[in-house]
């Protein structure tokens, strides 16, 4: 398993394809070291005593020690554990732990070529072991590259004045495949060792050209990676452990990239392009059942905190706010553990959460984030948006004046009551805020989506029958 130096040192020998904000940047640019700081909290915690047995496990290739984020769930177990392992890390950084994106897509392509495999007789699973132990023994991060820019959102991809409005195929060849397009809000796409590229929804028999899913490193020959960057407000004097972390995301731009045929997963193969597109969905939501709850606990410990040092901790309409923000923490957390319990496996030996829990737990997540958010402004007021500039509390004409009008509980310091607000502010209206609010609605789709999802897979007409029988009526 690879340190957080060895991993630093590993992107550094990565070809510099990353642009921000119109230039070229070196993958270890001071922008990025917040959102590094999330992902090296995943080698760290293979040395923390309490977080080793959640991310330690044995391969399932060879029975070595691997990091959990290379590993593909092989049990009911594997399910709950990635699940608690995410939500404890996501307390350690405050939010998206980032990495999930590359294990939850490994799992799919596992489960998806297999089935493949089984139907058309090819080898695409054979290139997914191989590829999956080179992952593991290199303890890789892996950027999951699904959603395509779509173009116009009426017409199908083979409906498109632009075919590369979804990543397709252009060329195969002897040795591989060349293909073109672009993937959009791919979280860890600038620091990222490989591109796992999946299709983004069901396709017909016109559309085989964009029915493909391979892996690629990071800085392979024809790809561009356009950056967005999002962290917390610079601290100068108030340091603070929440404030070191960060996430950034790329549009992933593909150049007539050659693909080898061992890294190809799908090739043509239009059947299974939903089922790959959803099963990567189910996992993601499934590990949204894990990152989401923790930050439900981060902002009902704000809320918690700041409603004490105003003095309302116990006023009856903040004790029900916190009440209801422990129940939507714990509502989403259950549905991810139903998921997993009630999980299947797979002919490729892969475990997958059931689907209806994990899309149930992340629409639920999805419809509340705001209401969470408003839960949270409420019991703090408007000082979090109005708080003036850190620099004030240590200017020798404004400083005292500030620790005197601070002040609410006398039992709490004025550093600590400046630290709580200071932090809401960065938490809940800064540019990361928002960041965070947007991906709380459509990270891993939108709630719309979940809806669809359930709606689609739901029995209805069990519950129909249910009611024909209570009520006397002949099916």
């Amino acid at each position: 398993m690879r340190t957080a130096k060895q991993y630093d040192e590993d992107l550094m020998k990565m070809r510099n394809n990353i642009y921000v904000g119109g230039k070229r940047v070196q993958r270890n640019d001071s922008m990025f070291q917040p959102s590094l700081n999330v992902i090296r909290k995943t080698f760290d915690a293979v040395s923390d005593p309490e977080m080793k047995p959640l991310i330690v496990v044995p391969s399932e290739l060879d029975g070595s020690d691997i990091n959990r984020f290379t590993h593909t769930h092989r049990s009911i177990d594997d399910l709950m554990k990635k699940q608690e392992m995410t939500r404890k890390l996501c307390w350690a950084s405050g939010n998206c732990i980032q990495r999930c994106m590359g294990t939850d897509a490994l799992n799919a392509v596992g489960v998806v070529s297999k089935e493949i495999d089984e139907k058309k007789g090819t080898e695409y699973h054979k290139n997914f072991l191989k590829y999956l132990k080179y992952y593991q023994e290199n303890d890789l991060i892996g950027n999951a590259a699904q959603t395509d820019v779509k173009g116009d959102r009426s017409k199908r991809p083979h409906q498109q004045k632009d075919p590369d409005l979804y990543l397709r195929i252009v060329e195969k060849k002897s040795d591989g495949i060349v293909v073109r397009g672009a993937k959009a809000h791919n979280t860890t796409g600038p620091y990222a060792d490989e591109i796992i590229v999946l299709p983004t929804r069901a396709l017909t028999k016109e559309e085989g050209d964009w029915a493909v899913s391979f892996a690629i490193p990071a800085d392979t020959e024809g790809i561009k990676l356009v950056c967005r960057v999002s962290s917390m407000r610079e601290r100068k004097h108030l340091d603070a452990p929440g404030c070191e972390f960060g996430m950034s995301d790329s549009m992933t731009i593909f150049e007539d990239v050659f693909v080898p045929w061992e890294r190809v997963f799908m090739c043509g193969e239009w059947e299974f392009g939903a089922r790959l597109a959803l099963l990567f969905a189910n996992y993601h939501r499934h590990s949204y059942c894990g990152c989401k709850p923790a930050v439900t606990d981060i902002i009902m410990g704000l809320t918690a905190l700041v409603a004490e040092y105003n003095g309302i901790g116990k006023t009856p309409h903040v004790v029900d706010d916190i009440s209801e923000l422990m129940i939507l923490a714990e509502l989403v957390y259950a549905s991810g553990i139903a998921a997993s319990a009630k999980g299947s496996e797979s002919s490729s030996g892969i475990f997958e959460p059931a689907f209806i829990y994990s899309n149930t737990g992340r629409y639920i997540a999805g419809e509340n984030i705001y209401h969470e958010y408003s839960i949270l402004a409420k019991a703090a007021g408007g000082l979090p948006a109005t708080l003036p500039f850190e620099e004030d509390w240590y200017n020798d004409d404004t400083k005292d004046l500030l620790h005197k009008y601070i002040m609410r509980n006398p039992d709490i310091s004025s550093e600590d009551q400046h630290r709580l607000f200071r932090f809401i502010s960065d938490y809940s209206c800064s540019g990361i805020a928002g960041v965070y609010q947007y991906a709380g609605v459509h990270g891993g789709g939108s709630p719309i989506m979940e809806k669809i999802g359930v709606r689609a897979t739901y029995d209805i007409e069990l519950r129909k029958n249910i009611v024909k029988d209570l009520a006397g009526i002949k099916k």
